[in-house]
């Protein structure tokens, strides 16, 4: 079973980055070239042929995941980074955080307006990253298609900050 395969690649990590957090380390997948390339299509098989146009990630494992399936679904990809890394002129969102916000930005010409848009992501908790970024997304006229994670954290309810979105995991915890 693939899931079996890359979950035995992803070391678990307690009290990181804080006492009581299990942390979902990838690093050991990502140096595995066979558990990568694994992910990477299972994360992006769902969505081929679905006419996507580009795929968006955010820093930093978006990045790393994002690129990879947009190279698997012959689309380009578009980087959504933290305030300030951008030239002009961008697009933001703040967003919410355990303690306190966050800013997350996107060139204002990023994608055509109405085209489709993959959001990929390493992991999805509660949600509250990814909904921002398909909110930043949507300001510069995307239609956001999908998302795809790597990992999801069913507890958390992530899913539920997305609604209406078709939401894809390889693994779940």
């Amino acid at each position: 079973m693939p899931a079996t395969r890359l979950k035995s690649l992803i070391r678990d990590v307690p009290d990181f980055p804080k006492a009581g957090i299990l942390f979902k380390d990838i690093t050991p997948l990502l140096r595995d070239a066979a558990g990568l390339a694994l992910a990477v299509e299972l994360m992006a098989n769902p969505f081929r042929g679905a006419g996507i146009h580009a795929v968006a990630g955010a820093e930093s494992r978006g990045f790393i995941f994002g690129t990879a399936v947009a190279q698997a679904l012959s689309c380009g990809f578009i980087p959504i980074r933290k305030k300030g890394k951008l030239p002009p002129a961008i697009k933001s969102v703040s967003y919410q955080l355990e303690y306190g916000t966050d800013t997350l930005e996107v060139r204002h010409d990023a994608i055509q307006a109405g085209q489709h848009v993959l959001m990929v992501d390493d992991l999805l908790a509660t949600g509250g990253t990814m909904a921002a970024c398909v909110r930043l997304m949507e300001s510069i006229g995307a239609k956001v298609v999908g998302a795809t994670v790597l990992i999801e954290l069913t507890a958390l309810k992530g899913r539920l900050a997305l609604p209406g979105l078709a939401v894809h995991a390889p693994i779940s915890y």
